[in-house]
């Protein structure tokens, strides 16, 4: 049984809100929170699944407060989510069948090219019942793709979300930021299932996360309502060089 002192379960609760208040935004919130989680001596395995029980409820948070804000077309949610749950639940289940190392190359030119995207595409004015019906598949493929990788090798998902939802729909930084949210809930919803039936979430740890990152969450999703396309542009384009980097050096190191 695991357990934290105080000083180190307050230091990760102050991780998880950061790691909330930039997921909300931009994604890459797991870049914050595994490694906290490793130095506060959890195991591989504990880290991922606890990461994941925790950071479902700040994808909630952040989802509520760009649903408050009127930015969630409810049309793509109804295509979204499901198509990002059954992705994840999918992509869990390759893990078991190809390791997830042999994505990293792979992975490293899909951030490239997500960078890219959320640079140079100029976004299409949103119409003001949302996008068109006819995109509502593509909307959906890319919640099932990105839900897939999520569930099978995991870094960036959020930024991939928007991303695509950037440079196939047309959306803003904003609203694609909030739309993006409800496939990254819809994921790490499903994810968290599998691992708390592998008993893999220590829940005495998760559950005071849960608070931080549901706090971070909202002023994320707050602060992306507020300042627009400018901040999450910059906050997408921090996470994909970190993210770049933090592949980067697996690759090396796996050499």
């Amino acid at each position: 049984m695991h357990s934290l002192a105080l000083p180190t379960l307050l230091a990760l609760i102050a991780a998880a809100f950061f790691a909330g208040a930039v997921d909300a935004v931009g994604g890459g919130g797991g870049l914050i929170m595994v490694p906290a989680l490793l130095a506060a001596g959890l195991p591989p395995h504990l880290a991922l699944g606890t990461n994941k029980g925790q950071s479902t409820f700040g994808s909630l948070a952040a989802l509520v407060r760009f649903a408050r804000g009127g930015m969630v077309d409810g049309r793509v949610a109804r295509v979204t989510f499901p198509a990002a749950f059954l992705g994840a639940l999918g992509g869990s289940a390759l893990v078991l069948i190809v390791k997830p190392e042999v994505l990293r190359p792979v992975v490293l030119i899909l951030l490239v090219a997500a960078a890219v995207l959320v640079t140079v595409v100029r976004p299409r004015p949103t119409p003001p019942r949302g996008i068109r019906a006819a995109v509502l598949p593509i909307a959906g493929t890319i919640a099932l793709l990105v839900g897939a990788y999520d569930g099978f090798f995991g870094p960036g998902s959020g930024t991939f979300y928007i991303a695509g939802f950037v440079g196939l729909l047309g959306l803003s930084m904003a609203r694609a930021s909030a739309d993006a949210k409800v496939a990254n809930f819809a994921s790490n919803l499903a994810a968290l299932v599998l691992f708390a039936h592998r008993g893999v979430i220590l829940w005495a740890i998760a559950l005071p996360l849960a608070g931080g990152q549901m706090l971070g969450g909202f002023l994320g999703a707050h602060l992306a309502v507020r300042r627009g396309d400018r901040l999450v542009r910059a906050v997408v384009l921090a996470v994909v060089l970190a993210l770049v980097l933090k592949v980067g050096r697996d690759l090396y190191l796996a050499r």
